[in-house]
């Protein structure tokens, strides 16, 4: 007995640092995530953790867990603000405020724009969250249509396929610009699917140094800051 109970006594404080190192490695991956994008090495995850790979992979054998654990709930309030579109008695307007509420989103940080914008195999919340997503514009683009708000040709793909584009500039434009500016283009787009006459475009205009510091942050070196600024111009006078 006294054996068995020096080889369990461990155990509690085991289980504390687990959770400890687990937390720890939930931490830094949403800071590296957020800064890098979801292809951050993992080895710089578990240095900023303060923990060895091994322990990193013990937690997460997967990236797809890894990311998984970091952002479900963020992927939730995605979800919750479905919801709530869909009881909106005007459904134009029930989609313009989801739309919003999504690229709130697509604007906080790189790793979540990464997951909302691309399709990454195996996380269980993301599989949960585009099936939401699909059917939310599924419903209120049907109920629109019905309503005479949205033009008749418009379909869920269009739309999904064209957000899908337009979030990936979020990150490198409201850097290269203000953290809104996401809602001018936005609103252009949306003014394309309406029925009705269109309204004013808020926010204002890119120029031509924006743009070319937002083309810049979007090409593959955009992991690189102190590269990107000069394949930034670069690319914005090509452009």
């Amino acid at each position: 007995m006294t054996v068995g109970d020096e080889s369990t006594a461990p155990a509690p404080r085991q289980r504390r640092d687990a959770r400890r190192n687990r937390d720890l490695l939930v931490e830094a991956a949403h800071a590296v995530f957020g800064e890098q994008g979801l292809d951050a090495p993992l080895d710089v995850i578990a240095r900023r953790a303060g923990v060895g790979n091994a322990t990193l992979y013990r937690h997460f054998p997967t990236r797809a867990a890894l990311v998984d654990a970091v952002f479900r709930g963020q992927l939730t309030d995605t979800m919750t603000a479905g919801e709530r579109a869909r009881t909106a008695p005007d459904a134009w307007e029930g989609l313009n405020d989801y739309l919003r509420a999504v690229f709130t989103t697509l604007a906080a940080d790189r790793g979540t724009n990464d997951l909302m914008t691309t399709r990454l195999p195996d996380v269980e919340a993301l599989q949960a969250v585009h099936a939401h997503n699909r059917a939310t514009v599924d419903l209120l683009l049907d109920r629109a249509r019905a309503q005479g708000s949205v033009r008749p040709d418009v379909t869920t793909e269009d739309l999904l396929f064209a957000l899908a584009a337009l979030g990936r500039a979020v990150p490198p434009l409201t850097a290269a610009t203000a953290p809104d500016a996401w809602r001018r283009p936005l609103a252009l787009f949306l003014d394309g699917l309406r029925a009705a006459p269109p309204h004013r475009l808020p926010g204002s205009p890119l120029t031509g140094a924006e743009l070319g510091d937002v083309l810049g942050a979007m090409g593959p070196h955009r992991t690189r800051p102190a590269q990107g600024q000069g394949q930034g111009q670069g690319a914005g006078g090509g452009a």
